[in-house]
């Protein structure tokens, strides 16, 4: 991926999923004008799921992931299948295929009940459509055929389509304004990438770019100097996480500050229920587990936030002696009955729908869940600041 390139988080995420030998691989190449799927006459070719970032038509930037069917057998095909439904969580669209020749199986009606019970957009697509001259598409559904490029572009009409056209969330540029100046406050340790800024800060940056909004970044060793070379106070200014109690300490009080986390929890559409169970961190007792969840998969420093310092601010806050476990990138528990809180990280590197399915399974299962931001906050005495910019 380019340095230019859609972060994948903020890409349309589409699955095609269907049983061995619907045509799913052959479906993906003729959408995406590539050979970017393996294709074979033999059952079951696509043993696991297989993502592409491109380009499409008229949708602009997008994830294809190509899956295993449905139906595979055996103790190893059960587990394919599995990652293939797992895929749902992250899925914006589903594109179901059943070839024309065939009708619908148990498999099939299956998992198109659970494609709309978890209310993903769905189209279904009758494949192969060149093998047959009577075959009438009915209920919505599009025959196509991969081969002669028939039902194509009516496919890529109905992908397009599906997507409901939901309110465009923004991280600032809601509440401050052209002319307005924020200052970033980006810690560089051991912990930080090297020669680059993390996702959510660069993509707070380029908002404030965008919107021309002035934006300052420095450390938090140089906040004071900062804010005091400025002509007027900034309208804004946001923390690193880890860097909470110390900034807050620094800044003075009239001054609004929240954190790039924080940020990413209400851009993400959880900022509420996050909040809300920070507090249960209070009611932890010796021996319960905390799941702490990251989004990404990235090489682990001496001193990780997630699996370093959060298990010891935790720690140190409640006075208890605690079980922790961790997660990282699409690994997260469908059971999470064991745990007493979840801590999950921004979820940057997922997507909304993603990070949606992941609280609701916690809600479903009444486990608090919050992310390293707020918990932080609350940790620190500084939640009800920082949602104050929130008017919270």
């Amino acid at each position: 991926m380019s340095l230019n390139s859609t972060p994948s988080a903020n890409r349309i995420h589409i699955g095609i999923f269907g049983r061995r030998n619907a045509g799913k691989s052959s479906l993906i190449n003729a959408l995406t004008s590539q050979n970017i799927a393996i294709v074979s006459e033999v059952a079951g070719t696509t043993t696991d799921p297989v993502s592409k970032a491109m380009e499409l038509l008229p949708l602009g930037p997008v994830v294809i992931t190509d899956t295993a069917g449905i139906d595979d057998t055996g103790e190893l095909g059960k587990m394919r299948v599995e990652r293939s439904v797992s895929q749902l969580a992250k899925t914006d669209i589903a594109v179901y295929a059943i070839p024309v020749s065939e009708s619908k199986t148990s498999e099939d009606t299956e998992i198109i009940n659970k494609i709309r019970s978890m209310e993903i957009p769905l189209v279904i697509v009758r494949t192969k459509a060149d093998l047959t001259d009577d075959y009438a598409a009915e209920n919505g559904e599009i025959a196509v055929s991969s081969s002669t490029g028939k039902g194509i572009d009516e496919l890529k009409k109905a992908i397009t389509l599906a997507i409901p056209d939901g309110e465009k969330r923004v991280l600032i540029s809601d509440i401050v304004e052209k002319g307005d100046t924020v200052v970033l406050v980006i810690p560089i340790d051991e912990s930080a990438p090297k020669g680059r800024i993390i996702l959510p800060q660069q993509q707070v940056l380029r908002e404030a770019l965008d919107c021309k909004i002035a934006a300052v970044a420095c450390q938090p060793e140089t906040l004071s100097d900062t804010v005091g070379n400025l002509k007027k106070p900034p309208k804004l200014v946001i923390t690193d996480s880890q860097a909470f109690g110390k900034v807050s300490a620094t800044l003075d009080r009239s001054i609004p500050l929240t954190s790039f986390s924080i940020l990413m929890a209400r851009y993400k559409g959880i900022l509420n229920s996050a909040a809300a169970s920070a507090m249960s961190i209070d009611r932890l007792c010796n021996g319960d587990k905390v799941l702490i969840s990251e989004g990404c998969t990235h090489h682990r420093q001496c001193g990780d936030i997630g699996t370093v310092k959060l298990p010891a601010w935790i720690t140190k806050h409640t006075g208890k002696e605690l079980k922790f476990d961790f997660t990282s990138g699409t690994e997260f528990p469908n059971d999470l009955s064991g745990y007493k809180l979840v801590v999950h990280c921004g979820g940057c590197m997922l997507t909304e729908r993603e990070v949606a399915y992941r609280y609701k399974s916690a809600k479903t299962q009444n486990v608090p869940m919050t992310n390293y931001g707020i918990l932080i906050a609350y940790m620190n005495g500084i939640l009800e600041r920082s949602l104050e910019p929130f008017n919270m």
